[in-house]
């Protein structure tokens, strides 16, 4: 998801993996104090990390343009901001892993639902972000996740936005040993696919995401998103990922309508 707070640039509030997007411009909306486009996108990716299954998950789209801001009397125009920093919630989520989701599984402990919430600061200067992302674990994992990356944006027309960069992930000891650990009681009763395995802290991911926003209309706007993560570091010689997938891929699609308000006079 995205919103606007108060002294903050634009902010897009989405899973991890769409957490920063082009932006739209429409100055026929700029009298309001509020500009805010709602809509709903669904996400194609693995049931876990690690996983070579894959799963659809919906989730929401939300994004304040302008905010207008009481106390100070005045209205932040995030389509206006080329430059500077900002501060945007940050949140992702993990599905659930089941020992019985395949056979090498046998034995391992299921993991439930885990959904990570915090924070992301960004960088830009005119057709470049650098942002760091940073994430509490709740549920199926509490450990902690950051996400490093750069965009490189374009507008190639009046209505299509393209951004895209590469990314680097870390987790911390619990997040690792959650999902990429195994301990010896597991293995005994796994036989012999999966072996003990202990998973540190450290990075585990690289790759690449490249999203495009389309206005439909003046008010709607389809968003498109592709991404490709490989493991690495211990999450890569985790024999969890070896009888899964050292490559992760993700689909994303969604469409969002402007809505545009007032609330103080």
């Amino acid at each position: 998801m995205k919103y606007m707070l108060p002294g903050m640039a634009l902010i897009f509030i989405a899973p991890a993996a769409l957490a920063q997007d082009a932006s739209s411009n429409d100055g026929s909306l700029s009298a309001k104090q509020y500009v805010i486009d709602l809509g709903v996108g669904a996400m194609y990716e693995p049931k876990y990390p690690g996983a070579d299954e894959y799963q659809v998950y919906p989730f929401p789209l939300i994004r304040f343009s302008r905010f207008y801001v009481p106390i100070l009397d005045t209205s932040i125009d995030g389509d206006a901001a080329k430059s500077g920093f900002s501060i945007y919630p940050s949140f992702d989520f993990n599905g659930k892993r089941n020992s019985s989701d395949s056979a090498e599984l046998k034995g391992t402990r299921d993991v439930d639902w885990a959904l990570e919430l915090g924070l992301g600061v960004s960088y830009q200067y005119d057709w470049m972000r650098g942002f760091v992302e940073l994430r509490q674990g709740i549920n199926g994992h509490t450990g902690q996740v950051a996400d490093f990356g750069i965009d490189m944006i374009t507008n190639p027309t009046e209505r299509l936005g393209i951004v895209f960069g590469p990314r680097l992930s870390w987790g911390s000891n619990d997040y690792m040993d959650t999902y990429f650990g195994v301990t010896a009681a597991e293995a005994a009763v796994n036989g012999s696919v999966l072996s003990p395995y202990d998973a540190g802290s450290g990075f585990k991911s690289f790759g690449m995401v490249a999203r495009a926003n389309y206005g439909l209309t003046d008010n709607t706007t389809l968003h498109l998103q592709a991404g490709w993560d490989r493991l690495i570091g211990d999450a890569a010689d985790s024999p969890i990922a070896e009888v899964g997938s050292e490559n992760q891929l993700s689909i994303g699609a969604g469409i969002s309508y402007k809505f545009a308000f007032d609330i103080f006079e």
